[in-house]
């Protein structure tokens, strides 16, 4: 029975071709599709959010490095920022640690803007 099974193999000519090789890739281009929109763009999205503010960072901000050090800009060079982490510590870090900003610092008292007995209104 196997000996019949064998004899009806598929005709060895050209007459029987598969698929066109387009056809045949169509689903690795449509799977590289789907990739493309749903991981590569959101990343280069959020990566050039993120260079912006490395970019635009100015003296006073409040940050994050990606150690999460929680600190106040005080100086900024080229490739460094300096942070105060705590009263009169500072701390270099390369500006591409500072993952993210933690918020604006209240300005400092005995400028003239606050009013009243210094309680936060």
């Amino acid at each position: 029975m196997a000996e019949l099974a064998y004899a009806q193999s598929a005709p060895s000519g050209g007459s029987v071709a598969g698929p066109h090789p387009i056809v045949q890739f169509l689903p690795l281009v449509l799977v590289f599709i789907v990739f493309y929109f749903l991981v590569i763009r959101p990343q280069q999205k959020k990566a050039k959010v993120r260079q912006e503010m490395i970019d635009n960072l100015k003296r006073n901000d409040e940050v994050v490095t990606t150690g999460g050090l929680y600190g106040r800009v005080i100086e900024l060079q080229d490739r460094v920022v300096t942070l105060e982490i705590a009263p009169k510590v500072t701390v270099r870090v390369d500006r591409q640690h500072v993952d993210a900003l933690s918020g604006t610092v209240k300005p400092a008292k005995g400028n003239g803007s606050d009013k009243g007995d210094g309680k936060e209104k």
